[in-house]
């Protein structure tokens, strides 16, 4: 783990597959007990979007470790009001250990990394959520053991999620199959990333749920608007009706499959009430190794040591 110690993940492919697996182990450690390092260091959330999951976690995972955090708000600070990223990047190098932003722009993520020494971390923006994933891939790895030659499906929008997913199954040998309508579709660019970096899994984009979901091991759904898309709901209803995560379509998953959602859930569009309520969902289970996956995380670049 010394590797990662003062690095940034802004995209899941910071990670190599031996360093997701890292990653992973002391999140089953710090899980379990089994570890508990301790730090008295400052991790600043920088978050330009609303969330709860993810600064709830994240915050929670630091204050555990034995650090503080400091909300960094845009509507009450100064990065609200136009002050340049490579300024606040600068500014806020000095005052913190480490830095989870939320924002929209892929960019803007990229340059407060080159601004700032400090360990970025991607807490989501419009093109990747890489530390969702790496709650994903902990609770798939709890449920089946392991996560080479097992089956995710991805069943809704090719939204940044969806983007993660391909990626973070190409790096762990998971196969991944994203089953959305054809303008709905994930990154031409993330799919291709994906497919190169796979040497041990199957990375598919299809347009059929039932053909994508036939077999698989875990089935996964978002909503089907994404934040900031809001207005746009009531218009892709219609599109994404098929593709809507109910017992009908999970007859055609494994028998043993089990169903994740990243959270928040519009029960009765993209998910039906009884399959996330149901024996196959794992979606509290996930909403929890968030904040372990985060707190390994921060463990990680921070070098912390037990």
């Amino acid at each position: 783990m010394k590797q990662l110690k003062g690095r940034d993940l802004l995209a899941t492919p910071d990670l190599n597959q031996q360093e997701i697996e890292d990653v992973l182990q002391l999140a089953k450690q710090l899980k379990n007990g089994e570890l508990k390092p301790r730090c008295d260091k400052v991790l600043g959330l920088l978050f330009y979007k609303a969330s709860t999951r993810t600064r709830v976690s994240f915050s929670v995972a630091m204050y555990q470790l034995g650090g503080q955090v400091i909300d960094l708000n845009p509507k009450v600070t100064q990065v609200g009001r136009g002050e340049p990223i490579e300024d606040t990047a600068r500014v806020l190098d000095r005052y913190l250990d480490i830095l989870a932003i939320r924002t929209f722009a892929q960019q803007d993520l990229q340059t407060f990394a080159e601004y700032a020494a400090i360990p970025i971390i991607n807490a989501l923006t419009d093109l990747e959520h890489p530390c969702q994933i790496l709650a994903d891939l902990l609770t798939v790895r709890e449920n089946f053991g392991s996560l080479k030659g097992l089956t995710l499906t991805y069943v809704g929008d090719g939204n940044n999620v969806a983007h993660s997913l391909l990626l973070g199954g190409a790096l762990t040998g998971l196969n991944v199959r994203i089953a959305a309508p054809e303008d709905y579709q994930p990154n031409s660019e993330i799919v291709s990333q994906a497919k190169q970096l796979a040497t041990n899994s199957e990375i598919e984009v299809l347009t059929d749920p039932i053909e994508a979901v036939t077999g698989a091991q875990i089935v996964y759904t978002d909503v089907w608007a994404s934040m900031g898309q809001e207005d746009l709901a009531d218009a892709r209803m219609p599109i994404f009706q098929p593709y809507q995560v109910n017992e009908k379509l999970m007859s055609h998953a494994d028998k043993e499959a089990i169903v994740l959602h990243c959270l928040p859930a519009h029960r009765g569009e993209e998910i039906t009430a009884e399959v996330m309520e149901g024996a196959r969902s794992r979606i509290w289970d996930q909403a929890e190794n968030r904040m372990h996956a985060q707190k390994a995380l921060i463990a990680a670049l921070l070098g912390l040591e037990e």
